[in-house]
């Protein structure tokens, strides 16, 4: 299995992020099988697109939350990486649980090292 499970909902509360404070977290290594995914669908010509991040985030958006972690943007990229049979990806992971604590996303951004 490529991903921990499939989901089609987002089940944490709405972070807010915009694209700017998503760029400020720093990337990290993720591994496929502990992501689990929130949207069931992937459009083919988003996968099979040359220029599928010319727009975006080179790095997928990872939600950390009660202890999992959520694709929330970048199926495409984590579904390209397993295809090229690579275990791990390199993502920015908001830490929702943290964030809620005093001090912010800032306080998550600095408290959470880059995992190797």
């Amino acid at each position: 299995m490529i991903f921990k499970s499939v989901g089609d909902r987002r089940p944490y509360p709405e972070h807010g992020l915009s694209h700017r404070e998503w760029a400020r977290i720093p990337p990290r290594q993720v591994r496929l099988d502990s992501l689990i995914t929130t949207k069931a669908v992937l459009d083919l010509h988003s996968l099979l697109a040359k220029d599928s991040t010319f727009y975006g985030d080179l790095f997928p958006h990872v939600v950390q939350w009660q202890g999992e972690y959520y694709l929330e943007d970048g199926l495409h990229r984590a579904l390209r990486a397993a295809l090229h049979q690579r275990s791990v990806l390199h993502a920015r992971v908001l830490d929702v649980d943290a964030s809620e604590t005093p001090g912010g996303p800032e306080a998550v951004q600095e408290a959470e090292p880059p995992r190797s």
